[in-house]
């Protein structure tokens, strides 16, 4: 099975030890970050790189060509990242407003990025956590499934706007593919579609939907795989195998990494944070 989406974590612990005081040195982080980085080596790596832990199952990808397009930052790309996610008196991050229809969306002429899933998914929970370093945002999150019903449309300064969808599947609007499929047709400064798949219970049927526009539409697109906090290291592992697998055989426009993420701890919150900056631009990293 292919390593090569797992390639972040292969840093030792002397490596991270080292580049540490190299992140202090050179960039102002965020406290929080900062606090991160102070952390014993194994926890930083868990914390950072979720998958580290899981890279010694696998066995690396013969192919050199996908190899390319694995994202692999440094720890200073990821902490120089976080200044994206930081507001300061000049750099606001803001909820923009919500719309049912995309001739009702608001234009914004920066870098788009958008989020879907399936009803439960932990959508609302994981752009909160993106979102962590502005608490006077408000991103609704319910227990109750199918609690988004609108585009929901967020301006991260004048870097890119981060739009939640509404979930598919249960209790999902009457007109949600209407709305969605329209949206990923014709959003032009759309970058990239975050498809987030619940790690406990895999792809199900209900995620095709949101595959097959993407698949037809030509659509970059990447897997994210939401509370891993929920899942032992076994099943998160089988997991991992399987959609890792699908993506291999069954997609084209898929990126071929997946970035498993936990809103709860936070483990693999700041490296996607880090890969948003970078494709839209706002970024260059050095792996």
């Amino acid at each position: 099975m292919a390593a090569w989406g797992l390639r972040l974590g292969v840093a030792k612990p002397s490596e991270i030890g080292a580049v540490m005081g190299r992140v202090n040195r050179t960039y102002s982080t965020s406290p929080v970050f900062s606090e991160v980085l102070r952390l014993p080596k194994r926890q930083l790596t868990k914390l950072v790189f979720p998958l580290q832990e899981l890279e010694r199952h696998l066995v690396s990808d013969p192919r050199p060509d996908l190899h390319l397009r694995i994202f692999d930052p440094s720890l200073e790309d990821i902490a120089r990242a976080e200044d994206v996610f930081t507001p300061t008196a000049r750099h606001r991050i803001e909820y923009v407003s919500s719309a049912v229809r995309l001739d009702h969306a608001p234009d914004l002429p920066r870098p788009e990025v958008c989020f879907i899933g399936r009803s439960n998914v932990g959508k609302s929970s994981l752009i909160k956590a993106l979102f962590s370093l502005v608490p006077e945002v408000e991103v609704r999150v319910s227990k109750k499934p199918g609690h988004t019903k609108k585009m929901n449309f967020f301006k991260v300064g004048k870097y890119f706007t981060l739009v939640d969808m509404p979930g598919y599947g249960y209790r999902a609007p009457e007109d949600f593919v209407d709305m969605v499929e329209t949206y990923l047709k014709e959003r032009r400064n759309l970058m990239r579609t975050f498809l987030l798949v619940d790690s406990v219970v895999g792809i199900q049927k209900t995620d095709n939907i949101a595959i097959e526009m993407c698949e037809e539409f030509a659509l970059p697109y990447v897997m994210v795989l939401t509370k891993i906090d929920k899942s032992s290291k076994g099943h998160l592992l089988k997991q991992v195998l399987q959609i890792q697998k699908f993506v291999d055989t069954q997609t084209q426009g898929c990126f071929p990494q997946l970035f498993p993420v936990s809103a709860v701890t936070y483990s693999g919150i700041h490296l996607l944070r880090c890969f948003i900056a970078n494709i839209t631009g706002n970024l260059k990293t050095n792996g």
